[in-house]
C-alpha cells in the first residue's frame, strides 16, 4: 500500500464525514443564529434557551435525511470493504 493510497483513503473518509454532518451542523447554526438574534432583541440572556431548539432541529434533520445519510455511509463502507483484498497486495 503506497502513501498515495493512504492519502486517498483518508481524504475519502474525511469527505464522507463532512457530507454526513454538514446538514445537521448547518441547520443547528441557522437555528442558533435565529435564537441569538431573538435573545439580543428581547434582552433575554438565558443560556439554556438555545439548547432545545437546536436539539429539535437536529432530530428533525436526522428524521428527514437520515435514510439518505446512512445509505451513503453504507455504500461507502461496502466500497471500502471491497477494496480490502487490494490493500493486502
Amino acid at each position: 500500500m503506497s502513501t498515495g493510497e493512504i492519502v486517498t483513503l483518508m481524504r475519502g473518509g474525511i469527505t464522507q464525514i463532512l457530507e454526513l454532518i454538514a446538514p445537521c451542523l448547518i441547520a443547528a447554526l441557522i437555528v442558533g443564529l435565529i435564537v441569538a438574534i431573538f435573545q439580543a432583541v428581547t434582552s433575554i440572556q438565558e443560556q439554556t434557551l438555545t439548547f432545545l431548539p437546536k436539539l429539535l432541529t437536529i432530530l428533525i434533520v436526522l428524521a428527514l435525511l437520515g435514510g439518505v445519510m446512512f445509505s451513503n455511509l453504507g455504500q461507502y463502507t461496502v466500497a471500502l470493504f471491497s477494496r480490502i483484498p487490494d490493500f493486502a497486495k
